[in-house]
């Protein structure tokens, strides 16, 4: 019969641990370890009688009562905040015999109680950081040493300038040196407090905060990064000039940020790097010979061929244009009142300005062909008479129209020399890179051409 009725106690139980499972969180918490029954179990003044002991050793719970009822263990009172409530919970739970908890702890409300643990905690670590302040005093020292310590070898030293391709990758060098060494520095810091642990949390809190900065500043690390691949690759010279997504002027320099031209109105044109790296770059410098071409349009009844060889014959006996591509000339279109003519030359860059070369070699053809006789019209009209026609003067054959044309060249006044720069534009990118801010400039002569 004993057997019996300590099966049943032991449904009864574990009925009860059951529903205790199943209570919302401030219902009675279910121990973890397994209930003893009979002889075995623990009495409930053992229970209670070593909560109070616990309890009474630490701080926080001196408002707290304890009642044991088969094994149930009632918490009531006060307590300074959550975590003490939990904390008690936990401290029950570890005794043995408990069998379910029923913490009915309030929160303290009184402020001077609510501000005693906090007042302790200041007060201890202002005496911890007092007993540590020559350890800190260590770790700073040596932490400025090696800071400044780097930067002034990364001052001083020259092998920066000798390792990079140029001043702007030098720079670079120099910065990330200098950041290696503050590295250093605070590793070594942290080593000296034992606190190397730290070291991960910083590092962590640093690429989170590099990562947030680099999207907010990603036009600016985009035109950076641009500025170093452009030192590098150097599509340019300072003076050449040329044409970046539809701006043209001649190159001043390049910054870290933009690159800037002087347009042929002297105007001065900032591009970022980012766009100039990206986009489509024409250097109408880099090859020294450039071809210039100009349309001139004649009658329609006119000997087209003797007009080519007048217009070919007036640009060959220009000094300017090179032998070598030879002169082109050629029929590009027929009109309703005339025929379009197309001529084109080669000159060197570097002797001669482009554009007054251009300009001269269109006025001594468009005057030796008016010279041999040949029209450079504007639309007109013919009119016919039913009563007669009009007489029109004879015309002379070709030969004696290219011989006159000869002669009528070699009377020209003498043109103007195109080969004069235009100095305005070449002074003004001078003056550019010259300028009040230091001249920064990534462009190098030394560097290998793209």
């Amino acid at each position: 019969m004993q057997a019996v009725f300590a099966l049943a106690a032991a449904a009864i139980l574990a009925f009860s641990a059951v529903g205790g499972l199943a209570q919302s969180a401030d219902g009675p918490v279910q121990t973890d370890g397994q209930i003893e029954v009979g002889a075995e179990a623990v009495r409930d003044s053992e229970i209670l009688s070593r909560i109070e002991k616990l309890l009474g050793q630490i701080d926080g719970f001196g408002g707290v009562e304890v009642s044991v009822t088969e094994g149930v263990v009632r918490v009531t009172g006060q307590v300074i905040d959550n975590a003490a409530q939990d904390r008690l919970t936990q401290i029950i739970n570890r005794v043995a015999g408990v069998v379910a908890i029923e913490n009915e702890t309030e929160i303290s409300g009184t402020l001077e109680e609510r501000l005693a643990p906090a007042m302790e905690r200041i007060a201890g670590r202002t005496r911890n950081i007092l007993a540590n302040g020559p350890i800190f005093l260590v770790a700073l020292t040596a932490f400025l040493v090696v800071a400044a310590g780097g930067w002034l070898l990364t001052t001083r030293i020259g092998i920066w300038t000798r390792l990079a391709p140029n001043a702007f990758i030098a720079d670079v060098y120099r910065a990330v040196a200098r950041i290696l060494f503050i590295l250093t520095g605070l590793v070594l810091a942290l080593d000296i407090l034992n606190a190397t642990a730290l070291i991960g949390a910083v590092l962590g809190a640093a690429g989170v905060v590099g990562l947030a900065l680099g999207f907010a500043v990603r036009d600016t690390v985009e035109n950076f990064i641009a500025s170093i691949l452009l030192s590098l690759r150097q599509p340019f010279r300072p003076n050449d000039f040329v044409d970046i997504q539809g701006d043209q002027g001649t190159v001043a320099r390049l910054t870290s940020r933009a690159t800037i031209l002087i347009s042929p109105e002297g105007n001065h044109i900032r591009i970022p790097n980012a766009t100039v790296f990206k986009g489509r770059i024409v250097n109408f410098t880099r090859d020294p010979r450039r071809r210039f071409g100009f349309d001139l349009g004649v009658d329609a009844d006119a000997d087209l061929a003797a007009a080519l060889a007048t217009a070919v014959a007036a640009l060959e006996a220009q000094q300017f244009v090179l032998k070598e591509p030879e002169v082109g000339a050629w029929i590009s279109e027929v009109g309703d009142s005339n025929v379009i003519l197309t001529f084109t030359g080669w000159v060197d860059q570097t002797r001669v300005d482009f554009a007054k070369a251009r300009g001269e070699a269109i006025r001594a053809a468009k005057l030796a062909m008016e010279a041999a006789g040949f029209g450079l019209p504007e639309p007109t009209y013919r009119v016919r008479l039913d009563r007669g026609q009009a007489a029109l003067p004879p015309s002379a054959g070709p030969a004696e129209e290219y011989r006159t044309a000869k002669a009528a060249i070699a009377d020209l006044p003498e043109a103007a020399d195109p080969a004069r720069a235009e100095l305005a534009v070449a002074e003004a990118a001078e003056r550019e890179r010259e300028g009040v801010d230091g001249g920064e400039n990534l462009l190098d002569d030394q560097q290998r051409v793209e």
